[in-house]
């Protein structure tokens, strides 16, 4: 299900184009995560499995950013590298960019490739992977 916090989210980009590519990736999101989590986490949508974050998008200057927690793991060449862990994003600038069958697969790896962010400050920076 998607939160009415996901929802109101996609429907306050300024562009038509942004919230036609967020409500995109969130309908296709919470489908495929059905048992996921979905909230507004720092800012943005974002889907968790047992309280770790999988994947979430966010919207930047000039395109909506979709990122994988532990997208790295993943082996997928369309996902760029995304900070010092294991993150992974896609950014998108219309709604014709977003391979759907590319997405389901990516989704798929994120609930059977995943790092343990919920545990990173506990574990002062240290990331294991759980599945």
């Amino acid at each position: 299900m998607i939160h009415p916090d996901t929802i109101d989210y996609n429907n306050t980009q300024s562009k038509e184009s942004d919230q036609e590519i967020c409500k995109k990736l969130s309908v296709i999101i919470g489908h495929q995560l059905q048992e996921a989590e979905n909230k507004i986490w720092h800012r943005h949508p974002v889907w968790f499995l047992d309280g770790n974050p999988i994947v979430g998008y966010s919207k930047l200057k000039d395109s909506v950013r979709l990122l994988f927690w532990s997208g790295q793991s993943f082996e997928e060449s369309d996902l760029k590298v995304e900070g010092s862990f294991k993150a992974a994003e896609i950014r998108y600038t219309s709604p014709e960019q977003i391979d759907e069958a590319d997405l389901k697969r990516w989704l798929e790896k994120s609930q059977r490739i995943q790092w343990d962010y919920k545990n990173i400050v506990k574990r002062k920076g240290e990331l294991i992977r759980l599945i």
